[in-house]
């Protein structure tokens, strides 16, 4: 069984930084697909960034040259790198692992960002 768990988030002030860790126990992550994704009160669950086996990462368009997606596989942990942060970057923040087509969800960390 594959556990998702999170780290990292709180509050910050805009134009800080601030890391978001994702560790998977029971499976290696290497070849997985990571995906993170992000909740505002009221609104859908947003595709943030991924990264998938071969290291090829993506970003949406609203965090593309602010946030950075990671893998260390040596401890088995992907990172979101978040700078600029914003307040509008306010959210849950949800981690998503996808090993051999089946989907394991992190349990969601906040972050909120004041201006």
């Amino acid at each position: 069984q594959v556990q998702v768990v999170q780290s990292g988030g709180g509050l910050v002030q805009a134009g800080g930084s601030l890391t978001l860790s994702c560790a998977a126990s029971g499976s290696t992550l290497s070849m997985a697909s990571i995906g993170w994704y992000r909740q505002a009160p009221g609104k859908g669950r947003e595709w943030v960034a991924s990264i998938v086996g071969n290291g090829g990462t993506n970003y949406g368009n609203s965090v593309k040259g602010r946030f950075t997606i990671s893998r260390d596989s040596a401890k088995n942990t992907v990172y979101l790198q978040m700078n600029s942060l914003k307040p509008e970057d306010t959210a849950t923040y949800y981690c998503n692992v996808v090993i051999r087509w089946t989907s394991y969800w992190g349990e969601g960390t906040q972050v909120t960002v004041s201006s």
